[in-house]
């Protein structure tokens, strides 16, 4: 019977090497989106219950139209971050592979399909 402590069984065992971006991209996404969120808000806000030709008009102009990209772009950033960790903390072998590359198909595609909306509004 071997008795290892348990320093000696992580010995060799090495480190992911990718935790630490992984934690700085959800800290910097994070940050981000605590300043944009707001500014989401007090842009959007007023448009609500306006007409539609009256939204449009307002969507029109760069600076709206912009906070909305950049919140619903980095919005989609953070979540395909999250939802990776989840996956890789539950999720093991061939099934976690498969589930971050849809995952990651997914958050791209309602990105693209968010911009192009917005593309469609200011433009």
């Amino acid at each position: 019977m071997r008795y290892l402590t348990d320093r000696k069984r992580a010995v060799g065992m090495g480190s992911a090497k990718s935790g630490t971006a992984h934690f700085w991209a959800m800290k910097v996404s994070s940050f981000a989106l605590l300043i944009l969120i707001p500014l989401f808000v007090f842009t959007f806000g007023p448009m609500l219950g306006k007409p539609h030709a009256e939204v449009l008009e307002y969507f029109s102009q760069p600076f709206p139209a912009i906070v909305a990209a950049m919140t619903f772009v980095i919005t989609m950033k953070h979540f395909k971050d999250g939802v990776q960790v989840l996956i890789e903390d539950y999720v093991h072998g061939a099934a976690e592979k498969i589930s971050i590359l849809v995952m990651i198909c997914v958050c791209y595609a309602i990105a693209a399909t968010g911009l192009f909306a917005i593309a469609r509004i200011a433009l």
